[in-house]
């Protein structure tokens, strides 16, 4: 009953007008990003961070979070009927998808791609509600010990999952926890790594970083890629697949839906981890696997239903724990803090409307997005012939705006311009960026509770082994790492990232 009234609080909140309209922007927005290949959802995300200042926290939540599950569906687009991602979570789309375009059979791809997110969305945000109420209940009983090994736990997971070299991910994670701890020590009142910077006493600006590294940086790398394209158009009247098409997507979607939803909780997963497992697992429990990459329906189900899973189910640790599993919660933490909120299990005691709210829109949007997807598909392909140089200078002009109106800083739109070069150099010598904004968030957060631990204990450090919950998380942890240094293990890792 607790669950049914606290879903009634919140599609009460979502179906108000401001907010039904601010999710619709939202998915919109989603798809737009996720058409347009060079702006992902976490370059949207950054660029909206300062815009959301002035919102209600319910409506700026809901809004973000559409952009995120809504790029979803714009990459399926593009990945099918151009060969051409505009998410990563859309890179394995591209396999089969464009094949069956290249047949003929684009109307039947698309379909399933919205059918599938719709139906892993719906799943995914059933999830989301009832785990939720269960694993907050558990983090009410978290210390700072336990928080500290979870953070670690999360942070040792990106490093896991990260794309390319390993040690690269744990430079990243170090360099993020240094720089999330640049300002004025809240214990001794001394500054600390500021070079004399008064403005740095509050430490680096997390909008500064976000929009330089995810923002600036993307537009950068984008500009030196060539943008050459070939359109292929689909009808209306052949979008709907065959009954035996539709029969043999059911498996590929419920597989894709639970491999997305574990996956997208995990830390340093989310939507294009998901989404590439998916397409592994359908392929080997396939009769037919020679069909694959040459036009396999299946092919589009199964990933299609895990990247939308993924996208959403990595919502849980972020709202019922407070911490990001994955880059874009991350940012999603920044936008709370924006308005003033600390994530955490106390989100939903204390802000219940804004907690129940975002969960009711996430369905509200899937919604919107079938109708939004399928019927204009011919648009958001059009959008691609869009020329780049009209496109690249108005967001570059909306990354400095949005960096500018969070303190009327000169020293941010600076910190953001070095920033937008630091991504640069870390695409170049390939170098993931997301530990590195893992870190930069999560390190406050972790100095604040190992020194309450610390405090707390008098000293002790035996408090984070000889507490269950947290010893289980150090016990998590250091598995982690022991599987993640065997050699059959690594090397397995770089063949599959490779792939």
């Amino acid at each position: 009953m607790d669950l049914i009234a606290n879903l009634a609080t919140g599609f009460a909140v979502a179906l108000t007008p401001a907010n039904l309209a601010f999710c619709f922007l939202g998915v919109l927005i989603g798809t737009l990003v996720g058409v347009l290949p060079g702006i992902a959802p976490i370059t949207t995300i950054a660029i909206l961070l300062p815009f959301t200042f002035t919102l209600p926290p319910a409506s700026a939540m809901i809004m973000l979070s559409g952009i995120f599950y809504g790029a979803q569906y714009g990459g399926s687009t593009t990945a099918i009927l151009v060969n051409l991602p505009g998410e990563s979570s859309s890179i394995v789309t591209c396999l089969d998808g464009h094949q069956m375009a290249k047949q003929g059979r684009a109307g039947p791809a698309l379909a399933i791609a919205a059918i599938a997110s719709f139906f892993a969305g719906t799943i995914a945000t059933i999830i989301i509600a009832v785990a939720s109420v269960p694993l907050s209940a558990l983090a009410l009983k978290f210390t700072a010990a336990e928080y500290f090994s979870l953070m670690v736990l999360g942070l040792t997971g990106s490093i896991a999952l990260a794309h390319g070299s390993a040690i690269k991910a744990v430079a990243m994670v170090l360099l993020g926890l240094l720089l999330g701890l640049v300002g004025i020590d809240v214990n001794t009142g001394l500054p600390r790594m500021t070079l004399g910077i008064g403005e740095l006493g509050d430490g680096i600006g997390f909008v500064a970083i976000a929009i330089g590294l995810f923002g600036i940086s993307e537009l950068m790398v984008a500009l030196s890629r060539p943008q050459d394209r070939t359109l292929l158009s689909v009808a209306l009247s052949q979008l709907w697949p065959s009954r035996k098409e539709l029969r043999d997507c059911v498996p590929p979607m419920l597989r894709g839906t639970a491999i997305g939803s574990i996956l997208g909780v995990l830390p340093g997963g989310g939507a294009a981890l998901s989404s590439f497992a998916s397409y592994a697992v359908e392929k080997k429990t396939s009769r037919t696997p020679e069909r694959f990459g040459r036009g396999a329906i299946e092919g589009v189900a199964g990933p299609e239903a895990a990247n939308n899973a993924g996208a959403q189910t990595s919502f849980i640790p972020l709202l019922t724990l407070g911490i990001p599993g994955n880059a874009i919660m991350a940012l999603m933490v920044g936008a709370l803090m924006i308005q003033g909120i600390q994530p955490g299990p106390q989100v939903m005691t204390a802000q219940p409307q804004l907690f129940w709210g975002v969960i009711a829109s996430m369905w509200l949007g899937n919604l919107m997005l079938v109708i939004l997807n399928l019927p204009l598909v011919g648009l958001w392909v059009s959008l691609l012939r869009v020329p780049y140089r009209i496109l690249f200078p108005a967001i570059a002009l909306f990354c400095c705006i949005g960096t500018y109106s969070i303190s009327n800083s000169q020293l941010d739109i600076g910190l953001m311009l070095i920033f937008a070069l630091v991504g640069v150099f870390f695409v170049k010598v390939g170098a993931e960026p997301a530990p590195f904004i893992l870190g930069f968030i999560l390190g406050p957060l972790m100095e604040e509770n190992f020194r309450r631990a610390m405090n707390l204990s008098r000293g002790d450090p035996v408090v984070f082994v000889e507490r269950p919950i947290s010893a289980a998380l150090l016990f998590l942890t250091v598995l982690l790492l022991a599987v993640l240094v065997l050699p059959a293990v690594r090397a397995k890792r770089e063949e599959v990232f490779q792939e």
